[in-house]
């Protein structure tokens, strides 16, 4: 499960008082059940409008910098962006300075 964003804490607390306060206030209760039950109240309403945030949405510099979140890590596979074109197998690592030099490369 994932940590809680600032802000999730800050909608979830600020829904629970302003719940609690707002049921104290209009049921007028003084008796320690009442109290209670407004606090259990005001507390389920703001774990859910917590919940119900929308996460922010991962950059793709964060995805490459964490690849066990994609499928095909989880497959127990490294994926090459260059895998897939036309069928071909991922360049072999050793190459002489030549070659390397001809070829482009978004990794230098």
């Amino acid at each position: 499960m994932p940590r809680p964003t600032a802000a999730q804490l800050v909608y979830g607390s600020a829904t629970v008082i302003c719940t609690t306060l707002a049921l104290l206030l209009l049921s007028g209760t003084e008796s320690g059940l009442g109290v209670g039950l407004a606090a259990a109240t005001a507390l389920a309403l703001g774990l859910l409008v917590a919940v119900r945030l929308p996460q922010p949405r991962q950059s793709a510099q964060a995805r490459t910098a964490h690849p066990h979140h994609t499928a095909h890590a989880s497959a127990g596979r490294t994926h090459h962006a260059l895998d897939s074109l036309a069928g071909r197998e991922r360049v072999p690592a050793a190459r002489s300075s030549q070659q390397a030099d001809r070829q482009h490369s978004l990794r230098r």
